[in-house]
């Protein structure tokens, strides 16, 4: 398959921060991420990476990623990620599915005591 191949995979536009490992040096840097596929992602920061670097991103709602960088152009550069991930969980608000009762009842006493005395309206 060539490059051109690729562009025909489905991408999820969105803009949201990662953490990026880049191999062989120390620091974590912080990038955008400008789209998100199962097999990849486009990423933008000052982090400087050359094609087929090992890099690890920690996406939102999925974890640490692995993957090579594919491409770069200027402070864009494309990932290859090892094993495809659900970009739809990048997407998810974070921690919902921990407590699922609305925010404003969270932090109310009443609830915070075990809900008892909050009424149905």
């Amino acid at each position: 398959m060539n490059e051109g191949d690729n562009r025909q995979i489905a991408r999820d536009s969105l803009f949201l921060m990662a953490d990026l490992r880049v191999d062989g040096l120390q620091d974590e840097y912080r990038i955008k991420v400008r789209n998100l596929s199962p097999g990849g992602m486009m990423g933008e920061g000052s982090v400087r990476v050359v094609r087929g670097t090992i890099v690890e991103v920690n996406i939102r709602n999925v974890g640490w990623v692995e993957g090579s960088v594919a491409w770069v152009q200027d402070t864009r550069f494309g990932v290859a990620f090892r094993d495809d991930i659900d970009p739809k969980l990048a997407r998810a608000p974070v921690g919902q599915a921990e407590d699922p009762s609305p925010r404003f009842t969270r932090n109310h006493p009443a609830y915070q005591a075990g809900g008892s005395t909050l009424r149905k309206i």
